[in-house]
């Protein structure tokens, strides 16, 4: 059951470590501007691209699996048919407390594998949106 309820939502917010995977580079593009903002209110924001060298000065990860740090919650900036093998990956780590699929991407069955697996998972919400709502 995907987390919906504002108190687990608050708590999940509180968290410190993000890995976006899919982040942008580009200025303007919601993948760019959403861990921006997430940045800008405090979050450490460790940009996970293959495509892109760098991002916001920082060097940007292939996949979960190349980030050497602590990772609290995992951001997905990628269509929905790629949720389950980001959830794979985000599984192989015993850091990873929730998995967080930005607006407009979901997948019911990941979701499930995940959750079985001891994580948390929001799907199909903004966390600048959630961030905004509840901390803001």
């Amino acid at each position: 059951m995907a987390i919906e309820g504002d108190d687990e939502l608050r708590d999940i917010l509180e968290l410190d470590t993000v890995a976006v995977v899919g982040c942008s580079s580009t200025p303007g593009k919601d993948a760019h501007e959403i861990p921006k903002y997430l940045r800008d209110h405090g979050y450490e924001v460790i940009p996970v691209n293959p495509f892109a060298d760098e991002i916001f000065g920082r060097e940007a990860a292939d996949s979960l699996a190349d980030v050497d740090e602590e990772i609290d919650i995992v951001d997905v900036f990628r269509p929905s048919e790629e949720v389950p093998e980001i959830v794979d990956a985000a599984l192989e780590r015993d850091d990873v407390d929730t998995v967080w699929m930005q607006l407009g991407i979901r997948d019911d069955d990941a979701a499930k594998r995940a959750e079985d697996a001891g994580k948390r998972v929001v799907q199909d919400r903004c966390m600048k949106v959630e961030y905004g709502r509840l901390m803001g």
